[in-house]
């Protein structure tokens, strides 16, 4: 016969108690020493008129947010806190430099490219995102030769566009055949809403990205390549004797440790953000904003709700004892169910009100048992909350041989005459 159990999640040491959320405010003052970006591929076009708000759908009900497309997600499990148009297609502006970087860093870590490694500035970097342009710009002089490093840090920290076409002409020999690389890498990393028309995030309506698709590229470029993340907080640079500090503004200001702005007349203003706090990571991205004042208050405010609404939850560990099984004809008279996996999931702080667990295995499960032969599942359901459901395989944590013939006949006939378990 089959078992259900149904289990109640009892006050446990797994979570420390989350702090309640207050909202509090910085003032973000606009980044010193930087070009201004017209509706061609920059960034900060003047101060834009902030937009208004309208609800994004999360895990604990409507959050409204000014941005037009939004997503949040935790780092460690992936879960998606917030959500507003996610996976529509939009301009991504300067925001596709972190594809430009995803590339660049792929290329170091081969060694095709090393960071001392000099780059030449080409007529078409110049004149496509020099300083002469009206996008944003790491002021690189015609026909001179850069470091692949001091083109990093002109591209995520400058957010320059002809930093990134000296890198994609360095890698791929143009910018035609680099951005063939980004499509088959978008396809690699499962960017289902994205296409590249170029290096820089230029405005073309053929060039576009999701939320979604930034948020997972983000996510890899940390995990994939945590030797190069430092240059993502770097608050500011200086080329050619122009300093220009760092776009993001919650770098600036200690909010966040990267990633990438972006703006353009027909994407708005955009950020993609991450930060950590008591070990917890959690990825950003808003787009479509009206003003950088708007872009720097809603990314702060959406982070700290992130923050404070919500947290990584150990439910089960791998190995851990959920419950017990009677043998048939066993050895031993029992065997423990084990979960098969960690289980971890990003929860809200009431999260011990909205939990139902049920355990459902054979009973009893006949001997043989073989240890970590699956007898059973853990099914969890989140009432109240809009989370789907999960489910945990449970396997024997050891095995149980059989009996031999006679203890087994006289096992037979102590049950047959009720005498049995």
């Amino acid at each position: 016969m089959n078992r259900t159990r149904r289990l109640l999640l009892l006050a446990t040491p797994w979570i420390a108690a989350a702090p309640a959320f207050a909202a509090h405010k910085r003032v973000h003052k606009p980044a010193a020493n930087q070009s201004s970006a017209a509706a061609g591929g920059g960034e900060d076009e003047g101060e834009g008129t902030d937009s208004g708000a309208s609800p994004a759908n999360t895990l604990i009900g409507p959050v409204d947010t000014v941005a037009r497309w939004a997503i949040v997600v935790d780092f460690n499990t992936g879960s998606t806190l917030l959500d507003k148009d996610a996976d529509v297609e939009m301009p991504p502006s300067s925001m596709t430099k972190l594809m430009t970087a995803y590339l660049v860093f792929t290329a170091l870590k081969s060694g095709k490219l090393s960071l001392t490694q000099q780059l030449p500035v080409s007529e078409y970097a110049w004149r496509t995102g020099g300083a002469k342009t009206d996008g944003s710009t790491m002021f690189l002089d015609l026909n001179s030769n850069v470091s692949v490093e001091d083109l990093i840090r002109g591209m995520i920290v400058q957010s320059g566009n002809d930093a990134c076409i000296v890198l994609a002409e360095g890698i791929a020999g143009s910018e035609q055949a680099f951005v063939a690389q980004m499509n088959a890498m978008a396809k690699t990393l499962g960017l289902t809403h994205s296409n590249f028309v170029n290096s820089s995030g230029l405005p073309d309506p053929n060039h576009y990205m999701s939320v979604r698709d930034i948020a997972t590229l983000a996510t890899r470029l940390i995990r994939d390549f945590p030797e190069y993340y430092h240059y993502d907080s770097e608050k500011s640079f200086t080329y050619n004797n122009i300093h220009q500090d760092n776009r993001n503004p919650l770098v600036l200001d200690g909010t966040a440790d990267g990633l990438k702005t972006g703006h353009t007349e027909s994407g708005g203003y955009g950020l993609c953000a991450s930060a950590q706090r008591n070990g917890r990571r959690v990825i950003l991205v808003l787009n479509g904003m009206g003003s950088r004042h708007q872009r720097a208050s809603e990314g702060e405010r959406i982070l700290d709700w992130a923050f404070a609404n919500f947290d990584d939850v150990a439910i089960v560990k791998q190995g851990q004892t959920i419950d017990r099984a009677t043998v048939w004809l066993g050895r031993a008279p029992d065997v423990p169910l084990v979960a098969a996996r960690d289980l971890t999931l990003t929860m809200p702080t009431a999260w011990r009100d909205h939990v139902k667990i049920e355990v459902t295995y054979a009973q009893p499960l006949n001997a043989p048992v073989k240890a970590n032969a699956k007898v059973g599942v853990m099914n969890l359901t989140f009432p109240g909350f809009s989370m789907p459901p999960e489910q945990v395989d449970l396997v024997a944590g050891n095995d149980v041989a059989e009996l031999g013939v006679l203890d087994r006949a006289v096992e037979v006939l102590r049950h047959d005459l009720g005498h049995g378990s």
